[in-house]
């Protein structure tokens, strides 16, 4: 479980460390700079609590009810609630985040479903046929794997 010392730090310490904090990420340039960092930053119970809280906040978003993300995530109503409260009343972090994640999730879906058709359309007969109908399973499978 996390530490925090119960000794307070001013309100100039406390700033600077999370000025500091908050351009260490934003110096990131790609998805393995950040891999990179998280790993090498967080511990693993660190890492699995905010990746649950993110991913409470987009099953909250895609509808998901209280049971069902409880079940998927094995985390607990309060913590569910907690996240929820933070969606509806808190500035909008959460919020942008999720509402960018989701649309790149639809532009991803929407660019899939063009691929598939494209290889539904391939693989209708012919010379190389073949290879179209592994792309359309590989694409099938691939849509399945994911969980929410």
């Amino acid at each position: 479980m996390t530490q925090v010392s119960r000794q307070p730090l001013s309100q100039e310490i406390y700033g600077r460390i999370f000025e500091i904090f908050f351009k260490s990420v934003l110096k990131l340039k790609n998805e393995e700079e950040a891999e990179d960092f998280l790993t090498e930053f967080l511990t693993p119970t660190e890492k699995i609590m905010l990746a649950k809280r993110i991913s409470i906040a987009v099953l909250l978003s895609k509808e998901y009810d209280y049971r069902e993300i409880k079940r998927m995530l094995h985390v607990s109503f309060p913590t569910i609630a907690g996240v929820n409260g933070s969606i509806k009343y808190a500035g909008g972090g959460y919020r942008r985040v999720v509402e960018k994640l989701l649309k790149e999730e639809k532009i991803n879906g929407i660019l899939m479903k063009v691929v598939e058709g494209v290889a539904t359309v391939g693989a209708v007969g012919g010379k190389g046929s073949g290879d179209w109908r592994k792309l359309k399973m590989s694409i099938q499978k691939k849509k399945r794997s994911k969980p929410f």
